[in-house]
């Protein structure tokens, strides 16, 4: 499926589900208490969201530091940053999946899953790049330099 076609259904439908998730919170609890609900899961993911960044960032000096590239950290940082917009995103269907994103066991499931996917999706294209010829030509520029 297209991708474009999966994020526009997705900026549709899901401002739908939170508008009714809203709606029926506020007619449990009545709308002051669903707003500072509202308030108080954006202030613990925003707390969350700090000390698992610090957490990430740690490991990532820490692999940095034993001559690794921080692939993974790097990735579980791009979650966080997704996790915590969600956050920031009135609703609670939005906070649901960004505190999904906080936690570490889950984080570093999402990023195991998409690793996984993108490896094949490379294989993939070395694959069909072993049966490709690439001709052409190229000349030497030598740049003058005027003193």
């Amino acid at each position: 499926m297209n991708p474009l076609k999966i994020l526009l259904a997705l900026l549709i439908v899901i401002p739908l589900i939170e508008v009714y998730l809203l709606m029926q919170v506020g007619t449990l609890i009545g709308l002051f208490p669903t707003i500072l609900l509202v308030i108080v899961t954006a202030l613990m993911g925003v707390s969350l969201l700090k000390s698992q960044g610090l957490s990430t960032l740690t490991e990532a000096q820490s692999s940095l530091a034993q001559g690794e590239i921080p692939t993974t950290q790097l990735m579980e940082g791009a979650v966080l940053l997704v996790s915590g917009a969600l956050l920031l995103t009135p609703g609670f269907l939005t906070d649901f999946i960004g505190f999904l994103g906080l936690a570490p066991m889950t984080r570093k499931g999402m990023v195991r899953w998409v690793a996984s996917r993108s490896v094949v999706m490379h294989q993939n294209i070395y694959q069909q790049a072993d049966n490709v010829t690439v001709e052409g030509e190229f000349h030497e520029k030598h740049e003058r330099h005027l003193h």
